[in-house]
């Protein structure tokens, strides 16, 4: 177990991204509203019971093959180039890294998202993750998608956080994240789970009830919405969507950087400490 490294792990669809990915280049390529793409996905699962993450990616495929358009890996990822961040997210991870590493931490970034991985993929932020874990599709021959290569619901989020800790970062590394250890790579009270809200409820009570924080992020509309989830105890922290420069979402993250240095230090000394007073042999 390495006490020198934490991770923040984030949400992406208007938790870094303004609104949800498809809704920027994708959807608008289809002629529709997001209202119109979004209410036909609902109406979907709800008259075939087919679960609403693999419905939103089947209907991505039907509307797309009835405007002649091929849903390759290629074309999903040109859609990401499009999509617009909060203020200070493209220089955010450089903040964070430099100043975790002058408090002697180091800091891993992962992406868990129940969007596209592959439009991700195209966005100006890819480089910035350690693993970006979201949706994603097995293609055939031709390069066209005809299943479902992963699919992350909001409970199904929660298996990343034990990734992470454990270091299982492999998607496929069931072994790894389900196996009993008693050293885990990331301390559990190292890691930042960052939301926009109700779809994050899970990942934010686990990590928060095993030592982490995890912060709510809104948009000013979303506010008192969000902070109903500080006042039931499922976020340590609500913060705006604001990763600039000074803002209060950088001050909170900055804080826990300074008190995750701080135990490390402690627990250094009293390391130390205990070597001198072993008896030698």
């Amino acid at each position: 177990m390495s006490k020198n490294i934490m991770a923040i792990l984030y949400d992406f669809d208007k938790t870094l991204s303004t609104t949800d990915m498809q809704n920027y280049s994708f959807i608008p390529s289809l002629d529709m509203s997001a209202e119109e793409f979004w209410g036909k996905t609902t109406e979907f699962s709800e008259s075939t019971g087919v679960e609403r993450i693999l419905s939103y990616m089947y209907m991505m495929i039907v509307e797309a093959k009835k405007r002649g358009i091929k849903l390759t890996k290629e074309y999903l990822k040109s859609c990401g180039k499009d999509i617009k961040f909060y203020p200070g997210v493209s220089t955010w991870f450089k903040r964070i890294n430099e100043y975790a590493e002058s408090r002697g931490i180091k800091v891993e970034h992962y992406l868990i998202s129940s969007g596209t991985k592959e439009i991700v993929e195209g966005s100006s932020i890819v480089n910035e993750f350690t693993a970006i874990y979201g949706c994603e599709y097995y293609y055939n021959e031709e390069g066209e998608p005809v299943w479902p290569k992963m699919a992350i619901n909001y409970t199904q989020k929660t298996q990343f956080f034990f990734r992470v800790a454990k270091g299982a970062i492999d998607a496929n590394d069931d072994q790894g994240v389900n196996s009993k250890t008693k050293t885990l790579r990331i301390p559990m009270s190292n890691i930042i789970y960052m939301g926009d809200g109700m779809t994050d409820i899970a990942c934010m009570t686990l990590v928060k009830k095993n030592g982490g924080n995890s912060i709510a992020i809104y948009q000013k509309e979303y506010g008192e919405k969000v902070k109903q989830l500080y006042n039931e105890g499922r976020a340590s922290f609500t913060c705006r969507a604001d990763y600039s420069a000074n803002s209060d979402l950088e001050s909170v993250v900055k804080m826990i950087i300074d008190r995750i240095a701080l135990q490390s230090a402690i627990e250094k000394k009293q390391s130390t400490l205990a070597q001198k007073d072993t008896p030698k042999k």
